[in-house]
């Protein structure tokens, strides 16, 4: 209130008669109507004086009470200081405040005292902008003011989108002498541990006390970069009808409500009036509620990224505003995604209900679930209808799913599962030979465009994507081993072949016997591994995993497997000789059927010293951990292939183990352009819609 004060003051230091002249006239039933809102809200007018022997003028906070006609009464904010004061100046007129306008009213005083004072309301009031931008007052923000290496605290004492008045104390043996005007500052806007808004300012003006001081404060920049840039950005989508956006301001507590010009999965852009606009570049919004309708809402932590002015066709200043999505629960981002991309293609679904029957005649159709691979499940048939039931009929946190469909028939078909802490497992990917011969491409790019919007966002848990395939199977060939090589950096995409074969239990045999000793992993044992990994491949195959030495305890990730009634286990075991570690073993242990070829549930087994670790004590090892499993035939994957091969292991495939960093999408999305590039040429069928660029 004191910068009010200060600003009315201003205006009456210049002749009034001038004023009168400027200024919007404003009626008598105007006035009224301002001055109950303004009691409605428990407001305040400023009453002014001037000094009877000096040019000095005060403005006294008075409250309005209800007013019908021509008279108003207020009283007092501060009656007890009122005595002295009404001795030494002479009354000129009030100010109300409407937004950024000022009203000065020059009424007449009857009577005045020290509880109050009343007014005979005029035929007019004159109305005068005293700023661009709304401020707003603010309560409990506190603040924190540094500039080199000097930490300052204050309050909030004002806000508005452009600029805002913060309160600063210098506490012994501080000095306000350390702050440089021309120079930047660093300021945190917070309430208790909650962040509101952290960002350099300019030092617009300031006041001179020596023990606080209230310095004006504007961002120094109208655009923040929150995610490292990405060439290829998420699609934008101008919706009909247009969704809102609602929230609580952090810093006025005021609600608003705003419409939303454009949408993506990683943000939005909405328009103000500058006059009224609220969104100050930088600003944190805890809690942003997205209504497409009425029971359709999503929620979210978004922050401002840029603020840009301009001039509409109305010749009125206008704002748009960038807001990207800081977290999204994940079925929020399911539900975003579900109604984006039927925006690009009303054929393409994002996890939507699956007709279950439609699904397997369409894995059957398109020889997806083979003879062979028939013969291995039929056994456990009935778990896999189960499995496949509650992972496609609940909106799942672990399990994502994208199908092309076409008048209820399936033609495309990708899922992927979380199965480790920031990795998912890309797998099922088929598509139907009649109907659309790019359904499998289309819901490629589906899953891609999934990826590149929400991958920042920590609960999605997506740092790293990965996949097993067969080296002579072209396609994924093609994609995922061509753009390992175009990436040419193995910690952006990683390939490692592995032996794959089922051990067969055999409950006969013994287990380990001196020297050789099969323990559980420690720490030490990871970190051990990760030399001989690096030293072996220098790719990504342990972040995926989770194989780090700081990921041996956690279980996250088990936990919320078993809150939605899925089964997830892992277990580490060391193979060591006279205390040498010589092989790891990785036992997952998971659901029939979340992974068809049940590589979440089966053994890893990598050789640190195939030297010096024969078949047989590696096979003893095998025996004693099979227990763990229910099945008699367990999937294996053994690491390197040449120590299979060396001891003339009988293995029935080679499966590659894809991993791609998430920090190298771009170069993975410009290789799929050149990739449908080079196939356009040839007239080959292959293709992979690159993700269109947008703002945000």
């Amino acid at each position: 209130m004191d910068s009010l004060r200060k600003i009315i003051q201003e205006f009456k230091h210049t002749s009034l008669d001038s004023q009168q002249k400027e200024g919007i006239r404003v009626s008598k039933k105007n006035l009224i109507n301002a001055l109950n809102y303004i009691n409605f809200h428990d407001g305040v007018v400023y009453v002014n004086f001037r000094h009877i022997k000096y040019d000095h003028i005060i403005s006294l906070q008075a409250k309005p009470q209800p007013c019908i006609e021509n008279h108003l009464d207020c009283f007092w904010v501060e009656p007890a200081v009122l005595r002295q004061k009404l001795n030494a100046y002479k009354y000129l007129d009030f100010v109300l405040r409407d937004g950024q306008k000022l009203v000065f009213v020059k009424a007449v005083v009857e009577e005045i005292s020290e509880s109050g004072i009343r007014f005979k309301l005029p035929e007019i009031g004159h109305e005068f902008n005293y700023r661009k931008v709304k401020r707003n007052s603010c309560e409990g923000i506190q603040v924190d003011f540094i500039q080199n290496g000097a930490v300052f605290y204050g309050f909030l004492q004002d806000f508005s989108a452009v600029s805002f008045c913060a309160k600063i104390t210098a506490v012994p043996p501080q000095s306000f002498w350390l702050i440089n005007p021309s120079n930047m500052v660093q300021v945190v806007l917070k309430k208790d541990q909650d962040v509101f808004y952290s960002g350099k300012c300019n030092i617009i003006r300031q006041t001179h006390g020596q023990k606080t001081r209230s310095f004006v404060l504007a961002p120094g920049n109208n655009q923040m970069q929150r995610f490292k840039s990405k060439e290829f950005r998420s699609p934008r989508h101008t919706l009909n009808p247009l969704p809102n956006i609602i929230f609580n301001h952090p810093i006025t507590r005021k609600m608003i409500n705003l419409e939303v010009e454009d949408i993506s999965g990683s943000g939005i852009s909405v328009e103000e009036y500058q006059e009224d606009s609220v969104l100050l570049i930088g600003l944190v919004i805890p809690e942003l509620i997205i209504e497409f309708a009425n029971n359709f809402t999503i929620k979210c932590k978004a922050q401002v990224v840029y603020r840009n002015d301009y001039k509409n066709e109305d010749d009125k200043l206008h704002v748009k505003c960038g807001i990207a999505f800081l977290e999204m629960d994940m079925e929020d981002q399911s539900r975003l995604a579900s109604l984006l991309h039927k925006v690009t293609d009303k054929k393409s679904y994002v996890s939507n209900t699956v007709d279950l029957d439609a699904l397997w005649k369409f894995f059957f159709k398109t020889g997806f679930i083979y003879p062979e691979k028939y013969t291995h499940i039929h056994a456990n048939k009935l778990k896999y209808k189960e499995i496949y039931r509650r992972l496609y009929m609940q909106n799942s946190s672990i399990a994502r799913h994208f199908v092309y469909q076409d008048k209820g028939e399936v033609q495309g078909h990708l899922s992927m599962i979380r199965f480790y802490e920031n990795a998912w497992l890309i797998h099922h990917h088929a598509a139907s030979r009649s109907g659309c011969n790019k359904a499998g491409l289309i819901v490629l790019n589906q899953l891609g465009r999934y990826v590149n919007d929400f991958h920042s966002l920590y609960s999605a848990h997506m740092n790293y994507a990965c996949c097993y395939f067969r080296p002579d199977n072209k396609f994924p060939q093609r994609v995922f081993g061509g753009v390992t090589e175009y990436i040419d950096d193995q910690k952006g995409a990683s390939i490692d072949p592995f032996a794959y074969f089922h051990y067969r239990k055999n409950l006969n045999r013994t287990g380990t016997t001196e020297p050789w000793i099969l323990a559980e992993t420690l720490p030490d044992d990871l970190s051990e591994l990760e030399g001989f990994y690096e030293c072996k491949s220098k790719g990504l195959m342990l972040d995926a995993l989770d194989l780090k030495p700081d990921m041996i305890d956690n279980n996250d990730l088990t936990e919320e497997y078993h809150k939605l009634g899925f089964k997830r286990e892992r277990r580490f075991f060391s193979l060591k000789k006279e205390g040498a570690l010589k092989a790891f073993i990785m036992l997952n242990v998971s659901d029939f059927g979340l992974n068809m070829s049940d590589l979440t549930n089966c053994i890893h087994v990598i050789v640190l010293d195939p030297d010096d670790f024969p078949y047989e004590t590696l096979s003893s090892s095998l025996c004693m951990l099979s227990e763990y499993y229910e099945q008699d035939e367990i999937p294996t994957l053994l690491y390197p292939v040449s120590y299979a091969v060396d001891q003339s292991i009988p293995y029935n495939k080679i499966y590659n183990l894809w991993v791609l960093n998430f920090r190298y999408l771009d170069p993975y999305f410009k290789y799929v352009d050149i990739l449908i590039n080079r196939n356009k040429q040839e007239n080959k069928v292959l293709s992979f819609p690159r993700v269109d660029h947008g703002k945000i």
